[in-house]
């Protein structure tokens, strides 16, 4: 290999392909189940364009040129976990989502079973590992309505931060948003993703989560009109305002990437793979639905990470900004447009 042909290593290759973390797939190469040009690879072992890899029976080529990647907004409704196979057969999110030719699905973030709203989920491990990155303080807001009483010297411990089981942890920000007796509502913000961290903080104080929706992930809100089960796409726009957000170059520049190969005859795809069949009991995605307006996504972050103060669970279901504005289609200059997918 020439000292100037540009290489990157297998672990990020395979993830930008949306194989899976990157610490995920640094243990399939380190178990032999990688291999680079017919050979097993190492762990640190680099490819380049024309390389071929292969992960189980999944085999890629190296490209130079950068992958075209997708974006979609799923609102998830109750009783859905966030991963690909369950063992007790529950229904997963990516029961309703599109198919994606040549790639995958990645959560950015994931969503308990009783937690509803927003999933953001991408076909570009790039951006899902750095929207997901400590590091890179993108905040997360919740709508959470709790039961019990709430007073200011609690609210001043939550934000100041209290010990649990996995260490410290705080909220951002929390805006009292209304209720009636004890059940009252909140929007809090979040710098990090850990275990039911929401619920946990309020439990530290003696009070109980009983309904939590995500509405906001970095710069993207749950928009106003998508439904339950329903999924929306973002445009190429959206999808380079969020890489930029984190600081990621809008389109990758000289990136090398994987373009999947025809599996040979006889073989069966990949099991970590998305499968194309469809899952039992449940319908198919309705695919491009009816166009509706949406808002553009990066720029209505609210910089502070504070939260908004709208009932979720009533007409405004978003932040004031995030509301889709009505506007007349033309045949001049076309704004972006995103396709909405139903559940029938």
């Amino acid at each position: 290999m020439s000292a100037t042909t540009a290489s990157e290593r297998l672990q990020k290759l395979l993830a930008n392909a949306g194989e899976g973390s990157r610490r995920a797939l640094e243990k399939r190469i380190e178990a032999g189940e990688v291999r680079l040009n017919g050979q097993v690879a190492a762990l640190g072992a680099t490819a380049t364009t024309g390389d071929e890899v292969r992960l189980g029976e999944t085999i890629y080529r190296v490209v130079a040129k950068s992958a075209f990647h997708r974006s979609i907004v799923y609102n998830k409704p109750l009783g859905e976990i966030t991963t690909r196979k369950d063992p007790e057969g529950r229904p997963t999110v990516f029961d309703r989502l599109p198919r994606v030719k040549g790639g995958r699905w990645v959560a950015v973030g994931r969503l308990d079973i009783n937690t509803t709203g927003l999933l953001l989920l991408t076909t570009d491990g790039e951006l899902a590992n750095a929207m997901m990155h400590p590091s890179n303080r993108v905040d997360r807001e919740y709508a959470c309505r709790v039961y019990g009483g709430v007073d200011a010297e609690m609210i001043a411990r939550l934000k100041k931060g209290v010990e649990l089981d996995d260490g410290p942890a705080a909220f951002g920000d929390i805006v009292d948003s209304g209720g009636d007796g004890r059940n009252h509502w909140y929007h809090v913000t979040l710098l990090e993703g850990r275990n039911r961290e929401v619920r946990r903080l309020w439990d530290s104080q003696g009070v109980t989560v009983s309904r939590l929706k995500r509405v906001r992930y970095g710069a993207v809100f749950l928009p106003h009109r998508l439904r339950m089960g329903e999924w929306s796409e973002l445009s190429p726009e959206d999808h380079k305002v969020l890489r930029e957000d984190v600081g990621l170059p809008g389109e990758p520049i000289g990136q090398l990437s994987l373009r999947p190969v025809k599996t040979p005859a006889g073989q069966k795809p990949s099991s970590n793979r998305q499968s194309a069949r469809k899952p039992a009991g449940r319908g198919r995605p309705a695919g491009a639905g009816k166009d509706e307006r949406r808002r553009k996504t990066g720029r209505d972050s609210r910089e502070d990470g504070s939260a908004s103060s709208k009932n979720p669970w009533g007409k405004n279901t978003t932040h004031p900004k995030a509301r889709p504005k009505t506007t007349k289609k033309s045949s001049g200059n076309r704004k972006p447009e995103h396709n909405k997918g139903r559940q029938r």
